[in-house]
């Protein structure tokens, strides 16, 4: 997937090379898995300061010029936050939990920098320490287009919150002789990106219907949280299906906010600057006008959630002319109900799903996606309306299939429990199977005759 940046100086009617390189694209390492392309983010080359977009180490800070709001311009210092809950590590520490930042444990590794797993301390809040398995981001050296990412991140990621944002554990920033060490030290996730398992990146089962659904809902109610929830409001700015990190038990999370931008100023419609982001994501508005609101992140998730519906990436080079595009390719299916079947991922065949659900989802992202900024749901509408649409996909569905269940039998004689249980006591109890169940399954498996079934009757899963 490319990255793409250009500034809202270029000339009219400038359009984004999908394709071949540009002049001021960047095009993303390919990774080895979900926190690799995360690490791939455009690079800033705008030489006026008034447009910069992101933090940068070779401008004045002025709290002013960015309108930070006070609890975040008082705590900077020298470009960090240290006034808050992150751990800050040496990078001893940090090489000791990587063993030496081992190529085994390598998990990833992108535009600009390499991630690891590793094992660090932590202390709990009653002072105790204790072990976590972490990811820990090391950034390249060379140029300074990591560095703003970094502090954006380090910045956010210390005063945000919620069980749907990745939780950033601590950070690095050494010097020695070869220059400043600057790493990241998240939480880690152990089930990688939402866009490892829709392309089959991940060698497992797809993903059923419902977890889809709620991955969607967790990563609404991040974004709901940033947009609505906080004391100022955040903009993502870079939603895609590589930044929804899943956890054990397949509980979503957004990561990476190295683009993120805060919103515009009470009484202001939108923040103009640069236009960073991924192709195939950004909203269009944002791309021709580099007007970014919160309505630009709403967009972002509409095209999720065709994803999510087709398993497909928002723009495929591999695939046919026709195809490459996801938005373009749904288009002509989505308002033909007969038609509609085409676009859902063929790996849910075999799986319970609901169509109408599916098409309500479609339904959704359409209004996600909507032309006019001011038409488009708020992301709290948003969560709202997945729920409901979760809720009617478990009224609908049928009941889990009960395995051969085991109770205890109780054989009674006359009335009073067998003399040989009594004698021996609870121990002689045994699990079995509900016999009575299993003859009447016998019975009815009796009535099918299989050997006069033609291979074409015959169903195989």
């Amino acid at each position: 997937m490319k990255c793409f940046h250009f500034t809202n100086g270029d000339k009219r009617g400038t359009t984004i090379d999908e394709g071949g390189g540009g002049g001021d694209s960047v095009i993303s390492r390919a990774s080895r898995l979900s926190w690799a392309r995360s690490l791939s983010v455009a690079s800033s080359t705008t030489s006026d300061p008034t447009r910069r977009s992101e933090f940068d180490s070779d401008w004045s800070f002025s709290p002013e010029r960015l309108s930070f709001p006070k609890p975040l311009s008082q705590r900077w210092i020298g470009g960090l936050v240290p006034e808050n809950d992150l751990k800050v590590f040496t990078f001893k520490e940090l090489k000791l939990a990587t063993k030496g930042f081992s190529r085994g444990l390598l998990i990833g590794e992108g535009g600009f920098g390499c991630v690891y797993r590793g094992v660090v301390d932590v202390s709990d809040s009653n002072g105790f320490d204790s072990k976590i398995n972490v990811a820990v981001k090391q950034l390249n050296r060379q140029g300074l287009q990591g560095h703003k990412e970094w502090i954006n991140e380090v910045n956010f990621l210390g005063v945000v919150n919620h069980p749907n944002l990745v939780k950033l554990v601590g950070y690095c920033a050494d010097d020695d002789e070869r220059g400043m060490q600057r790493l990241l030290v998240y939480e880690l996730m152990c089930n990688k990106s939402l866009e490892d398992h829709l392309v089959g990146r991940v060698v497992s089962v797809s993903l059923p219907w419902m977890t889809r659904l709620k991955i969607a809902q967790d990563a609404a109610q991040g974004l709901a949280y940033l947009h609505e929830e906080m004391d100022f409001q955040l903009i993502f700015r870079d939603f895609k299906s590589s930044n929804i990190l899943l956890d054990e038990r397949f509980g979503a999370k957004l990561s990476d906010f190295g683009l993120a931008r805060q919103g515009p100023p009470e009484g202001l419609g939108h923040v103009s600057t640069s236009v960073v982001g991924t192709v195939g994501y950004a909203a269009p508005e944002y791309v021709q006008t580099g007007k970014l609101t919160a309505k630009s992140d709403v967009w972002s998730f509409g095209v999720v959630l065709y994803e999510l519906i087709t398993g497909r990436r928002a723009v495929d080079r591999n695939r046919p002319r026709g195809e490459q595009k996801l938005l373009e390719w749904v288009k002509p299916y989505v308002s033909d109900s007969k038609k509609f079947h085409a676009i859902v991922d063929p790996r849910l065949d075999g799986q319970y799903y609901c169509m109408k659900s599916v098409q309500r989802v479609a339904a959704l992202a359409n209004k996600c996606l909507m032309k006019q900024p001011k038409s488009r749901p708020r992301m709290s509408e948003v969560v709202s309306l997945i729920g409901r649409i979760i809720d009617e996909e478990a009224e609908n569905a049928p009941p889990p299939v009960a395995a051969e269940t085991e109770e205890i039998i109780k054989p009674e004689v006359n009335g009073e429990i067998e003399p040989e249980l009594k004698k021996q006591g609870s121990s002689y109890r045994k699990k079995v199977l509900d016999l009575k169940d299993k003859m009447n399954l016998n019975k009815s498996l009796s009535k099918l005759d299989w050997r006069n079934w033609t291979p074409g009757l015959v169903r195989t899963w």
